[in-house]
């Protein structure tokens, strides 16, 4: 256990009713008996005159968690404090008095890592869930900090051992006229699990959407409403917008929420050949965004030439300024200047971006790293198929559960842990 007692504010810095100090660590017991003159019950707010020496702290609601049974495995608190500035610092700095000290971010985290509480695929859900934004993301998150992810990982782990243990006795039995059944269910089970693994990976992009949100670029030539299209879309004048071609020459981002998912909409500058080099740059900026987004909305209007096609079907044509000219047939026809039409661009944008991240089945992974750990766990799998020594292929099928183990942190993740939970907030 960590000899460490360590505390943080666990709500925000605003102005608030309620202000909640978490601790943690083996001293805790003794601190509260200090403030609060004996130890609350377990589990059951009650409320304490908080008294340092013949000070009078606050009147706050105490709330004691003996260890194991705590978010980080040790004795914990909280103390619910009135959240006047004055009243949190004269409570921390009693503690600190007591021999506490303030957390670093992600050490309580950390701590129910280290005690085994969470691993460290929770550990991420449990981050990604503060961070959340929008509804799909919250969902999401929780269903990894509830542990989907590790009891899939951890099934194709237990998978993996049988496969292990097969692989060696065909090593330490090699004269015992195993039954050629034996092998060949070794390597049908492998190939099958390899393929439930290849099908995983193929979610990552729909996870991976949904935590970091979708980028949608709006391209087009010049003067043909982009920046225009972007405001309406934003609801608000994000974007500068001029007569003038070639306004815009570097790309504009705009952060929002469209079908209950996060999108970056980027206006970017007209397409057109160029003798002035700031706007040529813009251009070549406006094609790398076209190529490497989610999304195209590729915008023409009347007089300014039709985009070539799409990179791809599903991306939308949007035809501007229906206000001086319909739209031709397979374009979605709308007007920056009057808002008409958008609601048809829209639907069709959140209907893109739901199909985007349709996820069906288990939980999706959402990070690279996790899509690193299970392509190398793939490659392992794929290549024990065709070494000849029985050896070398139970120490490909040992490297695969490794791989598998460094996911969810139970083996060889030190490297990994500043990494991970130095993205927590402090009283997390």
């Amino acid at each position: 256990m960590n000899p460490t007692t360590i505390f943080a504010r666990a709500t925000g810095t605003g102005r608030a009713a309620i202000a909640v100090l978490r601790l943690s660590g083996p001293a805790t017991a003794d601190m509260l008996r200090t403030l609060c003159g004996i130890l609350p019950e377990p589990r059951r707010a009650s409320l304490r005159a908080l008294r340092h020496g013949s000070d009078l702290l606050d009147h706050a609601l105490v709330l004691w968690f003996p260890g194991p049974r705590s978010y980080t495995g040790e004795d914990g608190a909280e103390l619910h404090l009135h959240a006047g500035p004055a009243v949190v610092e004269a409570v921390a700095e009693a503690l600190v008095s007591l021999g506490a000290r303030p957390a670093e971010p992600g050490e309580f985290s950390r701590r129910a890592f280290s005690n085994g509480r969470i691993d460290l695929l929770e550990a991420e859900g449990v981050a990604d869930l503060v961070e959340a934004e929008t509804q799909a993301q919250r969902r999401q998150a929780l269903q990894q900090a509830d542990g989907a992810l590790s009891r899939l990982y951890d099934g194709w782990a237990q998978r993996l051992r049988v496969l292990l243990a097969h692989q060696e006795a065909l090593i330490d039995f090699p004269d015992e006229d195993l039954p050629p059944e034996i092998e060949a269910a070794l390597a049908r089970d492998t190939a099958l699990l390899a393929e439930e693994m290849r099908a995983h990976l193929l979610t990552g992009a729909q996870g991976e959407r949904i935590r970091d949100g979708l980028v949608v670029a709006i391209v087009g030539p010049p003067n043909v409403g982009k920046s225009s299209l972007l405001n309406r879309l934003a609801g608000r004048d994000a974007a500068m917008v001029s007569d003038i071609a070639g306004t815009t020459r570097d790309a504009i981002e705009v952060r929002l929420v469209l079908a209950d998912l996060p999108v970056t909409l980027i206006d970017t500058a007209g397409i057109r050949d160029s003798e002035d080099p700031l706007e040529r740059e813009g251009v070549r900026r406006a094609l790398r965004h076209a190529e490497h987004a989610d999304l195209v909305l590729r915008v023409a209007c009347p007089g300014a030439g039709m985009e070539p096609e799409p990179r791809v079907p599903d991306d939308i044509r949007v035809w501007n300024k229906t206000d001086l000219a319909p739209a031709p047939e397979g374009w979605i026809g709308v007007s920056a200047q009057t808002g008409a039409g958008l609601d048809v661009l829209r639907e069709r944008l959140a209907a893109e971006m739901r199909r985007l991240t349709d996820l069906a089945g288990a939980a999706p992974l959402t990070r690279a790293r996790h899509r690193a750990g299970i392509s190398e766990a793939l490659e392992h799998l794929d290549t024990a198929p065709h070494l000849d020594l029985p050896e070398l292929r139970g120490e490909a099928l040992r490297l695969a559960m490794q791989a598998l183990g460094r996911l969810t942190g139970r083996i060889g993740v030190e490297d990994l842990l500043d990494t991970v939970f130095n993205q927590f907030c402090i009283g997390k």
